[in-house]
This record gives C-alpha cells, structure tokens and sequence, in this order.
C-alpha cells in the first residue's frame, strides 16, 4: 500500500519535528532528554514512543531526517534518559499510576522491539545505527529480565507481559523467558468464540491484545495465536458506526463511550489480510485510510513496522469498504449488532443503556429507570433472539432483613454479619423488552409487572441533534436538555439525519436524582417518557 505508507512516512517526519520541539534541553534538568506530555509530565513510556519514532526515520533513507545528526544526537539524549529511569531490576514506571510496573513496563518494550529486530536483521548498518541497536537491546534485554518478576492488574496486561517474555527469549536466546510467558499462556486466551476479549474495549485494548497475540505468534513460532487476532478482526467488522467511528459502548474500560476511529487497528488488518488472503480485512485496512483522509486525522505510527515488512508496501488492492449490512448476535458477549444501510442498532444485555441507534451524526441511547429496592435501572439477565426479535429480561427481587433469631455480638451495624440475615422475599419487579425491526425501523415494546404504582421513565438520550419538535412545538437544542413529552410523536434532527419517535406518554414528571434513580447519561439531549408500573407501551423509532 504505497500511497499508505507516504502518508505514514510523512506523518513520521511531522512527529520528528514535534519531537525536536518538545525535548528537554536543559542540562542538569531530571528530564533532560525526555519529552514533555500534553498534560506537562515527563516519563518513560512518552520518551520511548516519541524516540521510536525518530529512529524509524533516522534509519529510513526516505525521510528527510535520514541519517541527520542533529536527530541522531537528539535520539541518544532520548534513550539516557529512558535508561536512568529504567529501574535497576529492568521495570520501568508509569508515574501517573504504576511503580515497578512489569505491564508498563511490556507496553515500553514492545514500541521498540521492531526497531531491535529492523536493526538486527540489517547487514550494512552504519557506526551510528549499530549504537543505537546495542542501546535498544540493552533496554529491551533488562526490560524482559525485569518482567519475570511479574505482577499485572487487569486481563490485557497478562498477554502485554508474555509477549514480550516471548519475543524476549527468542531475540536473546533465553529459555528462562520463554518459560516465563507460559505462565501466563497457561491461563488461556480470553477471546472467546464471537472474537470478544474479556475488557470488550472495542476502542483501545482489543487492538492492544491482537497486537500481543501476533507477536506471541512470532515469540514462540506458533501461528495459532492469530487465529484470535483473525476472530476479533472478524467481530470488529461489525463494530463501525455509520460516521465511520468505532462502537465503544460495550467497553468496560476508560473508552467506553469515547468517539474513537479505527486507525490503530490498520496494521492488524493489513498484516492478517494479506498472511491469510482475506480480503474483507484488505477492504477495511484501505477503508481505515479512507476515514484518516476524510476525518483529518494523524496517520498510525507503523512506520517501522512497514520497513519490516515490505511486502505490505508494495501490496495493492483497490477493495475498501465495511459491510453495510450485517446481523449479528454474540450470545457470549451479550450483544446484538446490527446495520442497516445508513443506520445501525446495537442491544445489549447487562447495560442499563440496553439499546443504541446511530443514524449519520445522531446517536441514541434507551435506558429504563427507577427505583426497586437496590436497583436503578433495567439490566437484562438474559437475552434471547427469536422470530419476533431480541428479547430481553430481568426480574428484580425484593427483600427486606429480618431480625437476627440470636442476640449479636455487636450492636455496632457495620460490624454486624448482615449477610448472614434472614430475609423477608419480594414482591419482585418484571421487566420484558423486545426489539424488532419494522419495514422502516424499530419497535421496542416494554412490559413491567409485579409491582403497582412505581413511577418509572424510559430515557430517550439523544448526541448529536440541533432541534426536537412535535406537533404542539419546535425546540433548539444545545445538547444537555431535559423534556418530558405526554403525547404524540416527535422528531429529532441536526443538518443531515433526523429520527422520528413514538408516541411519547408522560403520566409523571420524573425528578432527576429522586430515590438515588440513576442519573441521565451525560451530555445528552434527553427525552423522558413516563408512567407507573405495571405498564405496556410500544415506542417505534425511524431513523
């Protein structure tokens, strides 16, 4: 992909001089050398994605940093200060956070372990570039050393750690490594059979873990662990919105509801559709570069990792494009994607937000909400798909503590065994959702029972519209509005899209924060439709 790898190449050389510009240059400085963050923080793992770059473009004679000394200088002050922050035993800290942290410290290593490997395999390098090789090897050496101590916090950081345990032992010829990342491998993948990681972070760290499967792939000689990356991929290509932004909604990460675009999964796609000849991948890596021309957006950093492989430069195919329409349900992950044409809805179980609807630039979330003893929103238990749609339920059980049948040790409450209580059951809350499809949209029909006189609301949040009106008014609005309409259908709609909606009902005034009911989603124009348990309405949304 020629044309991708210009783009790539001369955002490499814009991110040089950014680099140039924001290097500490004060001697006796702490951070001398290092790159100061957006937010004014200096540390290592910033200094080693700033570094990685100037070295690809150091080393590649097609940017005009090729061989410049002043960028040669710059690297070398880069990589002092990253080696007088790495720790004596190897680990590196991430200082907003982590401290001998052996996950940061596998997500530093692994920036520049193409570069060790680009190095490696040259036979022709310069005085200059076998320096800059030992200076890698010896981080990356002392940062895979530093990692058999171990040590991680969430799910994605196991596989960050036995990659690099992986590709370590296999660069460095060390067993003990490479037994290190079986450890962890000995856990099992959690990519499930619908290609879902278990932090279903569709934004961020599903791309991160394809990235640790692939070079497990390549650590340990075992083209099995693609397969996961192949699944994901898969499942991904149902995951693009209709404004070309990636489905975060499901996350249970910090890019849950973020606006995120796929441009970090473009080396994935490329590099697995052409090992594998998949051509959808091919069609979605070109699609990806389609958004980053579109939206203005900064090219990935894969840059060295195209000099690595240079038959993904010269490989070319005009296919682009994701799938515009797909059906899809992931019983395992709980949830449902699908498009139609310009639109795309998603149902979920689990999440008070149970279903989405993107139509171009407008986005919508439904939520069900009140109070029943603990609960403050309607999450599904359990989710079926039949011949009328996706069904949904929850049933919330009520309770109440009886006194203990034995005097307690304590009168204190909160030294108490509460748990240990017996209870007095019910009565218990139904709620049945399902949403089906119609010849022009949606029906989501909505039935509680079991309980008389609770004042619940369906919330209809909307991002991304400019006005709503019905047939008593018309309304701008500015984006954290709060209506509760009684009657008739509306519309809502910005310059492009619109979607239509209804019948709204409204019996009560539902008062925000009331009885801990939880709070609206933010940042939201937000519809409120209300009535009194038990009820039976059926909404229909047109996009």
């Amino acid at each position: 992909m020629k044309a991708h790898y210009k783009r790539i190449l001369r955002d490499a050389e814009k991110n040089v001089e950014r680099s140039l510009e924001i290097q500490d240059l004060r001697e006796g400085s702490p951070w001398h050398g290092a790159f100061s963050q957006p937010d004014g923080v200096y540390q290592a793992k910033y200094a080693i994605y700033r570094v990685s770059t100037m070295i690809a473009a150091y080393c590649n004679p097609e940017t005009k940093f090729y061989h410049d000394g002043t960028v040669l200088r710059r690297i070398h002050l880069g990589l002092d200060y990253v080696q007088r922050v790495q720790h004596e035993n190897g680990l590196f800290d991430y200082v907003t956070c982590n401290f001998f942290s052996a996950p940061d410290t596998a997500f530093c290593v692994v920036k520049i372990v193409p570069h060790l490997q680009y190095l490696t395999a040259r036979q022709d390098l310069t005085p200059e570039e076998a320096a800059i090789r030992n200076r890698l090897s010896e981080i990356i050496h002392a940062g895979a050393r530093g990692l058999l101590e171990g040590g991680f916090h969430t799910p994605n950081h196991r596989w960050a750690i036995a990659s690099v345990l992986a590709i370590g032992g296999k660069l460095f010829g060390e067993a003990d490594l490479t037994q290190a990342a079986f450890a962890y491998l000995n856990e099992g993948i959690d990519c499930n059979e619908d290609g879902e990681y278990a932090e279903k972070s569709a934004g961020n760290y599903n791309g991160v873990n394809n990235d640790a499967m692939l070079l497990l792939a390549e650590g340990l000689d075992d083209p099995s662990y693609d397969q996961h990356v192949i699944r994901n991929l898969r499942m991904m290509l149902t995951y693009w919105e209709p404004d070309d932004s990636v489905f975060t909604a499901n996350s249970t990460r910090f890019d849950k509801d973020l606006t995120v675009y796929p441009s970090s999964y473009y080396i994935e796609y490329l590099t697995l559709g052409v090992r594998y000849h998949i051509p959808e991948f091919i069609a979605m890596a070109n699609h990806i570069f389609d958004i980053i021309e579109a939206k203005r957006l900064e090219a990935p950093d894969f840059l060295m990792e195209l000099m690595n492989h240079p038959e993904l430069i010269d490989f070319e195919s005009e296919e682009r494009g994701t799938p515009e329409h797909y059906h899809a349900f992931y019983r395992d992950s709980g949830i449902a994607r699908v498009r139609r044409g310009r639109y795309t809805y998603t149902v979920m179980s689990g999440k008070s937000n149970f279903l989405y609807v993107h139509n171009g630039e407008i986005k919508l979330a439904v939520k069900i909400g009140g109070s029943f003893c603990e609960h403050r929103a309607f999450k599904a238990e359990r989710m079926e798909e039949d011949e009328n749609g996706f069904h949904l339920h929850q049933t919330m059980q009520g309770w109440y503590y009886l006194p203990f049948e034995e005097k307690p040790a304590t009168s204190d409450w909160w030294k108490m065994d509460n748990a240990s209580r017996k209870k007095k059951l019910g009565p218990d809350m139904d709620i049945d959702v399902t949403v089906r499809e119609t010849a022009d949209g949606l029906e989501v029909d909505i039935r509680t029972s079991g309980v008389e006189g609770a004042p619940w609301r369906v919330e209809l949040a909307f991002n991304g519209i400019k006005r709503i009106s019905n047939e008593h008014m018309t309304m701008p609005i500015n984006g954290d509005e709060v209506l509760v309409l009684r009657d008739s259908d509306f519309e809502v709609m910005n310059d492009v899209s619109s979607m239509k909606i209804g019948p709204a009902f409204g019996v009560h005034h539902f008062t925000e924060g009331k009885e801990d009911s939880e709070a609206k989603t933010p940042g939201a124009a937000t519809v409120y439709l209300t009535d009194y348990t038990p009820f039976h309405h059926t909404i229909t949304i047109r996009p």
